[in-house]
C-alpha cells in the first residue's frame, strides 16, 4: 500500500490558487498530468532526496487534505474521549505520519499511469468520490478512490481507498486498540514514537 500511496501524492500536488472553482476530478487530473512530468525530471527526487520530497509533500499535498476530519474518522468512536488539546495533538501527529508515508512512497515511483473514471455527481453535491485506476508495468491495475468534500477552501480529501481498503479504516483498528490498552495519551505517545522512528530512518520532521 505504501508504494501505491505515492500515486496519491502525484494526483494531489495542486496549486491552491483557483482550486476552489475547479471540479474535484478535474482538479486531480489536471495537476497529476503536470506533476508526474516534474517528478520524472527532478533528479533530486529520483535520487531519493527525502528532505526535498518532504518539502514537496508539505507544500503541495497537505493543503488538499482535511486532516481534522481524517483523524476524527480514524480514531472513530473514541474521538469524543479526547479533550481539545489531545485532539489537536492527534491531528498533528497523524499529519506527520502521513508526511513520512507519502514521502517514502514518492521515493519509489516507477512509471505508474493514472486513469480517471467518470465522476458521478450532481452539480450541487458537496461530498463526492473521485475514482481512478493505477496501472503499473508488470502488475494488475489497482483502484484508488478519493473521498472528497467541498469546503470554503475548496475540495479536500478526507479518505483514500486503495484497492478497496480505506486508509482511515485501516488505521482505525490500530488506533482503537491503542486507546483501549493505554488511553488517548497512549495513542499520542505511540504516534510520536513512530514518527521519531521514521525521522531517524532518513525523513525530515514536518513543519
Amino acid at each position: 500500500m505504501i508504494r501505491l500511496l505515492g500515486v496519491i501524492c502525484f494526483s494531489l500536488l495542486a496549486h491552491a490558487v483557483g482550486a476552489q472553482d475547479v471540479a474535484p476530478d478535474a482538479l486531480i487530473k489536471r495537476i497529476s498530468d503536470e506533476v508526474i512530468g516534474i517528478i520524472k525530471s527532478d533528479k533530486d527526487i529520483k535520487a531519493g532526496n527525502r528532505a526535498k520530497i518532504n518539502d514537496l509533500v508539505e507544500a503541495k499535498v497537505l493543503p488538499h487534505f482535511n486532516f481534522a476530519r481524517m483523524t476524527a474518522l480514524a480514531v472513530g468512536r473514541n474521538w469524543p474521549k479526547a479533550n481539545p488539546a489531545q485532539q489537536k495533538t492527534l491531528v498533528d501527529e497523524f499529519r506527520t505520519l502521513l508526511v513520512f508515508t507519502y514521502s517514502g512512497a514518492l521515493s519509489t515511483y516507477k512509471n505508474e499511469v493514472i486513469e480517471f473514471k467518470p465522476l458521478h455527481a450532481a452539480p450541487g453535491d458537496t461530498d463526492v468520490t473521485v475514482r481512478t485506476q493505477v496501472k503499473r508495468p508488470g502488475a494488475e491495475p489497482v483502484s484508488i478512490d478519493y473521498s472528497m468534500e467541498k469546503t470554503a477552501g475548496g475540495w479536500k480529501v478526507y479518505d483514500v481507498v486503495v484497492g478497496g481498503v480505506s486508509l482511515v479504516t485501516n488505521y482505525r483498528d490500530t488506533f482503537n486498540a491503542e486507546i483501549r490498552d493505554s488511553g488517548v495519551d497512549g495513542l499520542i505517545k505511540s504516534l510520536a514514537n513512530k514518527n521519531r522512528s521514521l525521522e531517524n530512518q532518513g525523513g525530515t520532521k514536518s513543519k
